[in-house]
């Protein structure tokens, strides 16, 4: 299983003050290297997925573990959805904003 990088945990921290832990489990075991053509990404590698399915979330439980069921049958889908399918930085972009952002 692949950790997740400080700032994937300073983004679920942010957007799930309360499942954070939760969150951060669910992440590690169901969004890293089980995926497809993944099974070498590290904790930076795997930013940009699991950014995604945090992106999608907003911060909603539910969404979070739809965004996670998506990523799993098919993880360029939420790349998709998130947005961050056509531009390899978008995603730090993303995460920059949201953690500046009050």
């Amino acid at each position: 299983m692949t950790p997740l990088s400080p700032r994937t945990q300073k983004i679920v921290q942010k957007l799930f003050p309360q499942l954070a832990a939760d969150a951060e489990q669910r992440l590690v075991e169901e969004c890293g290297q089980n995926l497809p053509f993944c099974e070498k990404g590290t904790p930076e590698t795997l930013e940009r997925i699991r950014f995604a399915v945090l992106k999608i979330s907003s911060g909603d439980w539910t969404k979070f573990g739809q965004a996670l069921d998506l990523a799993k049958r098919d993880w360029r889908d939420v790349l998709m959805w998130a947005e961050f399918a056509n531009d390899l930085d978008v995603h730090k972009k993303w995460a920059d904003q949201l953690l500046t952002a009050q």
